[in-house]
């Protein structure tokens, strides 16, 4: 579990502000870790330096009435396939300006840090303001409960950004990493071929001499699992929302990290900016997530999430399959490529000559060589934008060679 000690320890330094007005701006200057006081040693002369600004904008989201009748409505879907309406609350709150370079850039450092405790070397200063004091880690006192991140608040504590991990390769979480890998983005259970009858992460594969089945009832009850990272996030969530009940909750990731984020703010209509994650479209529906309707002319439902990512990265383009890839190679399943929400993608094919390759799928690479990329982004109509255009995944489907129904039932 989390260490609740480290968000608890907050409550006695919180100044609630009011969220009545939108700002455009962000000012993160965090100061506080394990509740330990930070002396003053500025000379008379001192000018403080500026703190790095986030640009903010006010979004429509769409928020169940009821939390515990929106989880009523999930499970009773999950369990019992038994619709239940869903009353949605439309509001206007503060989310971040996904348009504006800088702030994809320094959100990106949010979710590499997600991945280390400050003082590591890979960690990001988000401005020359912050210190290694800059956040309060959760998940990091427990080597077997694998669900990672940061929480950073700004300066009057008016938005917080939860930071969730990744996939480790190598390290102490990377075994859930692996099995929440293979249960959300995999087609069935993470059966790549015959080769991998052992290696599945659950038993819903249906045998069929001519085409491959699995059993959605079987894949949505494998997801109920207090393994599941999705699960602990509600948790995570829910407590921060108590802490901060006048703030704007973003919530951040990268690759697993992402589209858990995605999950989380699909769930309570939180702003989400996930990089280089995998589709989560077939995973959220899945775990049964009951989502506003769709508006207008479009056929998806509202949910403020934004996939940045770069199509040299095979990850979210559910290339990186078949027994032969490098994902497969060491033991992933990773087949969705939908999204929730709109995307970014930045066509670093095109404009930078890379081939497509899983080595660029890495955080650092990211930051350094796309988002912070001064240059600007063409689209197809030859106009340039210091970001990509945000949008609609229209026509995506996943899993189109496999068959799914309630085979399991039939068979038995």
């Amino acid at each position: 579990m989390y260490p609740l000690l480290h968000i608890t320890t907050l409550l006695h330094t919180l100044v609630i502000a009011s969220a009545t007005v939108v700002p455009n701006r962000v000012n993160f200057d965090l100061h506080h870790q394990f509740n330990l006081p930070i002396p003053d040693i500025r000379p008379p002369a001192y000018t403080p330096t500026p703190a790095i600004s986030l640009k903010a904008r006010p979004i429509t989201v769409y928020r169940p009435k009821s939390l515990d009748a929106h989880e009523h409505a999930r499970l009773r879907s999950l369990l019992h396939a038994e619709t239940e309406p869903i009353e949605w609350e439309q509001m206007v709150v503060s989310g971040p300006d996904i348009e504006d370079r800088h702030t994809l850039s320094q959100l990106a450092r949010m979710t590499a840090n997600a991945y280390q405790l400050p003082g590591h070397k890979n960690w990001y200063d988000l401005d020359p303001s912050w210190n290694a004091n800059a956040s309060f880690p959760f998940g990091w006192d427990n080597d077997q409960d694998g669900f990672r991140g940061h929480v950073f608040t700004s300066r009057d504590n008016s938005t917080i950004v939860l930071s969730i991990k990744g996939t480790t390769l190598q390290g102490p979480t990377s075994k859930k990493d692996k099995l929440n890998d293979n249960l959300l983005f995999s087609c069935c259970c993470a059966r790549v071929d015959f080769s991998w009858v052992f290696s599945t992460v659950c038993n819903c594969y249906s045998w069929s001499a001519l085409h491959q089945r699995c059993d959605d009832t079987c894949l949505s009850r494998a997801l109920i699992e207090d393994s599941l990272f999705y699960n602990t996030g509600v948790k995570l969530v829910k407590d921060l929302i108590f802490l901060y009940p006048f703030a704007d909750i973003w919530l951040v990731g990268h690759s697993l990290g992402g589209s858990i984020a995605s999950l989380l703010g699909s769930t309570f209509g939180l702003p989400a900016v996930a990089f280089e994650a995998p589709g989560e479209r077939m995973a959220a529906n899945r775990l049964h997530l009951p989502l506003p309707p769709p508006i207008g002319n479009s056929s998806r439902p509202p949910v403020p999430i934004t996939h940045v990512y770069h199509n040299a990265d095979p990850v979210p383009q559910g290339a990186c399959t078949g027994v032969a890839s490098p994902c497969a190679q060491a033991g992933y399943a990773l087949e969705t490529r939908c999204h929730l929400g709109k995307s970014i993608v930045y066509d670093t094919v095109q404009k930078l000559g890379w081939h497509v390759d899983l080595r660029k799928h890495v955080i650092k690479q990211v930051i350094l060589e796309v988002l912070d990329l001064e240059d600007g982004w063409p689209d197809e109509d030859g106009n340039e934008w210091d970001v990509p255009v945000a949008r609609e995944e229209e026509d995506c489907v996943d899993c189109f060679k496999w068959e799914f129904g309630d085979y399991k039932d039939k068979d038995g």
